[in-house]
């Protein structure tokens, strides 16, 4: 017959508290290489293959508003300031503030005052106004740094015609016709015919 021993028992222990999971857990301190180990939450800025400006340019090319601000950013940090003022004067124009437009062109003939841009801009912008007297002069001037920008031809024609240049703007408009394919020097054509004829009639 099977023996029955008695155990004693002893009372149960009283029962810890719950322990939460910490956020932060050091295993390596336990002698376990943590390998998921989670940092604060930080932004890192991305080394970008492009400056201030050519990120600007960029958001002008796709007609993004925020270009504005984008090459004022660009100035800040001096990165192509003459430029970034060029295009500012450009949206500028665009936006009907002239003089914030002129403004801006002037800036960036302080810092480059070859700038052949600023100066065809300016001279776009005093055609606008219709001060052919200053237009002439900076197309000129663009013409000078730059001989083979056809649109200044074109332009310094209109200018020439307006102040009664007309030998002057029958050569400017031969000179865009050289300089441009054939299909695209014909709308200069009519304004050519005019030209000549009034140069006959006078």
């Amino acid at each position: 017959m099977a023996k029955v021993i008695q155990l004693q028992v002893t009372p149960t222990p009283p029962k810890l508290g719950y322990k939460r999971a910490s956020k932060r857990k050091d295993l390596e301190k336990k002698g376990q290489l943590n390998l998921f180990r989670q940092s604060e939450p930080q932004i890192h800025r991305l080394p970008s293959r492009f400056t201030p400006f050519e990120q600007a340019l960029l958001l002008d090319e796709e007609g993004n508003p925020g270009a504005q601000e984008a090459y004022l950013k660009a100035i800040l940090e001096n990165d192509s300031v003459a430029d970034a003022c060029c295009n500012l004067g450009i949206l500028e124009s665009k936006n009907r503030n002239v003089t914030k437009a002129f403004d801006y062109f002037t800036k960036c003939l302080q810092l480059e005052p070859r700038h052949l841009e600023a100066h065809y801009n300016l001279a776009n912008l005093y055609f606008e106004v219709n001060d052919y007297r200053l237009a002439k002069l900076h197309y000129e001037v663009a013409a000078e740094i730059e001989p083979n920008f056809p649109n200044i031809y074109f332009n310094l024609a209109l200018v020439y015609a307006l102040n009664e240049e007309y030998k002057d703007a029958v050569n400017a408009l031969f000179k865009y016709k050289e300089l441009v394919p054939e299909d695209e020097g014909k709308k200069a054509d009519n304004l050519l015919t005019g030209l000549q004829r009034t140069l006959k009639d006078g």
